[in-house]
């Protein structure tokens, strides 16, 4: 996609479609009065008539106006004057692309960027701008066969801007914003593959794919031998079922000399059966989905590395298959990890956690500034947020606060959950170390105090992203979340906000 900034009023640019706002009360956004001016109170006439509504995400194509040399006018409903919120902004902006993706639109205006929005300048607006109308123009059509629906026409899209000094903003607002997109669209790819072709192995190679041509960005994959040399006995109880061989990838971009990086450790259970704890049939297939947080750090990397960010940052993904078999670790098995801490398996669908232990101690050797983890982990996660928010749990305050943040701002929202010794008394064993689960109350807690007995000394945060991951029914797909949290992170430990 190609993006534009101009100072033009709205009815003076030579675009296929321009996007203006109304709010409630008859209030007119800015382009729109600018463009009800030109046609001589066209768009209020409009509203008068009930043809344009002023509810948030309502959208109504308006053709041939008068006195506007675009040929289509898209007037999107903004809600109460004074309390436009950036995620009203962005339902606005999705309505609009929608109702004309399936036109011959190639060129759009976006005339709500001059909009006041609640703690939301135009960099923020630029980049809404352009991650919105990706996610709504996204479509997987890898594996259908015959003719595919033809792409959208639209190829160009300007952003708005009030005054000239604004124009570098919106700029970098638009190209973060395409980066982003293209990280969200590569996770939501990987998410939405069946699991006999995005094995752990054709992670691994897009993975190094995205290292070619890259000098800062290096790819490296170790094997199941190489695994079993480090002593990753829990990762390898978790692959030992099926005959697709597990791969470590680990990726590593250097943008700020010998800083310490910050590490992002994603769950890449190609496909979860349960192993032996075997999954109920239902919905099973929704497994393939649980290799989310290896698509999203491995899809926050292709942003660092398109932005070419003067940061450091390292991904490690243990990638595996969780099937059952003669083979396959059993439910009450004790297996070692590479920390050598021992662990009793009493649920091998819990299987999210092994692996992630183990990568967790291997990313010591990075000596982290900061390391997260990012995992479809816990379907207690889903029972306590549902598919809004993403866990955030950290065993650093600041640190999760700072997550936080950021997903606030880059509207892709987390929720602060605790750690604790009560929580991880749960976690007891008579036979090991620890167990692998810790019973029916507070499950997504206990399994983040899992992950913590790991990482004693470093600053480290867990993201379950089971809830927001992917969404199910008539929508079904991957969200690529929460590659946009994990770049407004890296952007603002990076120093390259405006």
């Amino acid at each position: 996609m190609e993006y534009f900034t101009t100072t033009s009023n709205a009815s003076r640019r030579a675009v296929d479609c321009v996007i203006v706002g109304v709010y409630k009360s008859g209030k007119l956004g800015a382009a729109a009065s600018e463009i009800d001016a030109a046609s001589n109170g066209e768009i209020r006439r409009r509203v008068k008539s009930g043809d344009v509504s002023a509810d948030v995400g309502h959208c109504a194509v308006l053709t041939n106006v008068p006195g506007v040399k675009a040929n289509r006018v898209a007037v999107v409903g903004l809600g109460k004057a004074g309390e436009l919120t950036a995620t009203a902004f962005r339902k606005a902006v999705a309505a609009a692309v929608k109702a004309i993706s399936k036109s011959k639109t190639r060129s759009l205006l976006n005339g709500l960027t001059v909009e006041p929005v609640k703690e939301c300048d135009v960099y923020y607006l630029a980049r809404h701008t352009a991650e919105v109308a990706s996610d709504v123009l996204y479509r997987f059509t890898q594996m259908k066969s015959g003719r595919k629906p033809a792409p959208s026409a639209l190829r160009e899209i300007g952003v708005s801007i009030s005054e000239r000094k604004h124009e570098k903003a919106a700029q970098l607002g638009t190209t973060h914003g395409d980066a982003i997109a293209a990280g969200v669209a590569l996770a939501k790819d990987l998410g939405n593959l069946p699991a006999n072709v995005c094995t752990p192995g054709y992670l691994a190679r897009t993975a190094k794919k995205l290292a070619t041509g890259n000098g800062r960005l290096t790819t490296r994959i170790l094997n199941e031998t190489d695994m079993k040399r480090l002593g990753m006995g829990s990762l390898l109880s978790v692959t030992a079922g099926t005959r697709e061989p597990a791969k470590l990838i680990v990726m590593q971009y250097k943008g700020a000399g010998k800083d310490k990086p910050v590490v992002l450790v994603g769950k890449g259970v190609t496909f979860d059966s349960g192993g032996i704890s075997l999954k109920p049939g239902p919905g099973m297939d929704e497994m393939k989905y649980d290799m989310c947080g290896a698509a999203g750090v491995i899809g926050t990397m292709a942003v660092v590395a398109a932005l070419k960010l003067p940061i450091n940052v390292n991904v490690v993904v243990p990638a595996v298959e969780n099937l059952p078999g003669s083979k396959a670790t059993k439910p009450g098995d004790i297996v070692t990890s590479m920390s050598g801490q021992t662990i009793e398996i009493l649920n091998t669908d819990a299987e999210g956690r092994l692996i992630l232990c183990d990568a967790l101690t291997y990313s010591r050797r990075f000596k982290p500034a900061a390391i997260i983890d990012v995992a479809t982990l816990t379907g207690a996660c889903v029972i306590a947020l549902g598919a809004h928010r993403t866990a955030v749990m950290s065993n650093n305050d600041d640190f999760q606060s700072e997550i936080v943040a950021a997903g606030e701002t880059a509207e892709d929202r987390g929720w602060p959950m605790p750690l604790g010794d009560e929580y991880a008394e749960q976690l007891k064993s008579n036979f090991a170390d620890m167990q692998n689960i810790g019973g029916p109350g507070g499950g997504a807690v206990t399994a983040g105090c899992f992950l913590g007995k790991f990482t004693d000394g470093m600053t480290w945060a867990h993201l379950d992203i089971a809830g927001t991951a992917w969404k199910s029914g008539a929508q079904k797909g991957g969200s690529g979340r929460p590659v946009p949290m994990l770049s407004e992170v890296l952007l603002r430990r990076a120093g390259a906000l405006p």
